[in-house]
């Protein structure tokens, strides 16, 4: 069932107040009725459209919520996951990061320098330019990306994406977005 169709059948009041008292235990056309103050012949149209729709069901004489047809919905229709969209504009860098990035963190740093500063200058942009960081921030920032946080603090150093002195750290380098 399509996101849009879940939305349609509860978009009538009537309707999502049946559902409602379903959810919340009403397990007849009565008792809906009696939870939700509707005529009981807008229950019976409401149920039936419901039914009809997959949201609610009769089992064994008593009406039940299909909770799950939410999460089929999304599901079926889910935006791809991150790691099939371009972490980068510049389609030879979003390869570089495909393969080195995968669901936020860095897997595995390349060996490759070219490479690793793609990563490098992909990680530099959690920095904003002019901002100092004390180290202990820095540390947890790169963390998010990478367990050998301070490896990683290194890198970044060494190819001039980040400064430091007296323990603290700005960023120096890399792609800015203006």
């Amino acid at each position: 069932m399509r996101p849009d169709a879940v939305c349609g059948l509860l978009a009538e009041p009537d309707r999502l107040a049946a559902f409602a008292a379903v959810v919340l235990g009403a397990a007849t056309p009565s008792e809906v009725a009696a939870s939700t103050g509707l005529p009981a012949r807008q229950v019976v149209v409401a149920l039936r459209r419901l039914e009809s729709g997959g949201l609610v069901a009769s089992v064994d004489g008593r009406i039940v919520a299909e909770a799950d047809a939410f999460k089929e919905a999304v599901r079926e229709h889910a935006p791809p996951p991150a790691a099939e969209q371009d972490l980068d504009p510049d389609r030879a860098k979003a390869a570089v990061l495909r393969v080195f990035v995968r669901d936020g963190r860095i897997a595995r740093m390349p060996a490759a320098r070219g490479k690793r500063r793609i990563i490098l200058e992909h990680v530099a942009a959690s920095f904003e330019p002019g901002v100092r960081y004390p180290e202990r921030e820095v540390d947890a920032i790169l963390r998010a990306w990478h367990d050998d946080h301070a490896s990683l603090r290194r890198y970044l150093i060494d190819e001039g994406l980040m400064s430091r002195e007296d323990g603290i750290y700005w960023r120096s380098g890399g792609y800015v977005e203006v």
